[in-house]
């Protein structure tokens, strides 16, 4: 039988720019319903608090002081000041969505892992950054009462690779925003152009954090071997635009200088979230040849906005994209030989359209909300 619990969800790790780890922690907070949990949530004061108002009015919003807007103040304060917190509202259980946890509370605790690449592919990520994740993957591993990953593919990889089992593990797949990602009209994708300078050329998109992982070098070599053989066809040269933004990334840049100067790259920065879906569904298709991910939100955010995706089969990627996207391999040879394919006059790009939107339907935030009542009330309980 449920029991009635109060759960608080510590919000104060997600970034202002509302990256990955911020669509998650707003998308399953603003759906969460439930009448056996009580939700709280604790944000960083100013705009992201008055978000979590504003959306989820179905949550008890607190604020954080607002020197957590240093990364140290913050983790300081995870140890201390929330247990405090948690404390004074009565609170049966934790969430720490982002991979560290307070060590020194009585209440239950769940964490969320996005991914394991910290131990698998280390060179992918800061050192000084993947040594400090791997410590509190492992202490979250151990210590927390349920751990949550946003696919199969996750899970499987931290017990390879850790070879610790939490006492209660749950996959929660991430959702789509329909607000937000949907089929753009006309008028919004000309809005778009305009705006990014695209004139009416046909263009690949990446949307992403441009760092080592996403491969967007190969990427731009592809698609400027692409475009030479579209040239020498008669045909027009897809653009490139790279939206996203900048991480900790080294070959980037000379790989844009190495471009052919037939080939046309954009790189335009973090986009808001209202000139997405015209982005996405505006290009010829989304490239995404990523080397690994723990979920790979902007594969089911472009299907959503009815784009065809190309994408690799590495982690779980292939867990998303099912049967709705192109596979390539990671090479720029590779990445190019799927564009053509993408680009082939025979498409059925009706067909393929159709096959996205259903795709991207089965993610939902009020799905992944859900499971996250499951584990609350599961970590409470002490029970699977």
């Amino acid at each position: 039988m449920s029991t009635h619990i109060r759960a608080l969800v510590d919000a104060t790790a997600v970034p202002d720019d509302l990256g990955g780890v911020g669509r998650y922690v707003t998308g399953f907070v603003e759906a969460f319903r439930s009448d056996d949990v009580e939700l709280h949530v604790v944000a960083k004061p100013g705009a992201q608090s008055d978000w979590f108002a504003s959306n989820a009015p179905h949550a008890v919003v607190h604020r954080a002081p607002a020197a957590l807007r240093r990364t140290a103040v913050r983790l300081l304060w995870e140890q201390t000041g929330l247990p405090l917190l948690a404390r004074r509202i009565g609170a049966d259980v934790v969430h720490s969505p982002h991979y560290t946890l307070p060590l020194l509370t009585r209440r239950r605790r769940v964490v969320t892992l996005h991914d394991a690449t910290f131990f698998s592919d280390p060179e992918w990520h800061i050192p000084t950054k993947a040594r400090f994740f791997r410590l509190w993957t492992r202490l979250a591993l151990r210590l927390a009462d349920a751990v949550v990953t946003p696919s199969r593919a996750t899970a499987d990889e931290l017990e390879r690779l850790v070879g610790v089992t939490p006492r209660l593990l749950k996959v929660a797949p991430l959702g789509v925003d329909r607000t937000v990602f949907r089929e753009p009209t006309a008028a919004e994708i000309r809005v778009m152009r305009d705006d990014l300078d695209l004139g009416d050329e046909p263009y690949v998109a990446f949307l992403g954090t441009i760092e080592p992982r996403k491969n967007v070098p190969a990427l731009i070599a592809a698609v400027s071997s692409f475009s030479t053989s579209r040239v020498a066809a008669g045909e027009h040269p897809w653009t490139l635009v790279v939206a996203g933004a900048r991480g900790w990334d080294s070959e980037t840049d000379g790989a844009l200088a190495a471009a052919p100067r037939l080939q046309r790259v954009v790189v335009p920065g973090y986009l808001p979230l209202e000139q997405l879906s015209a982005y996405l569904g505006g290009a010829e298709c989304v490239a995404y040849p990523s080397l690994g991910e723990g979920f790979g939100l902007p594969v089911i955010e472009a299907l959503a906005c009815g784009a065809p995706v190309v994408t690799t089969d590495r982690l779980s990627l292939a867990e998303v994209g099912g049967d709705a996207v192109d596979y390539t391999g990671v090479s720029s040879a590779e990445i190019a030989a799927t564009l053509e394919r993408v680009a082939a006059p025979e498409v059925d790009r009706v067909a393929r359209r159709t096959r996205g939107l259903a795709r991207a339907a089965e993610f939902t935030w009020a799905r992944c909300a859900a499971v996250h009542d499951d584990v609350y009330q599961a970590a409470v309980r002490g029970t699977p």
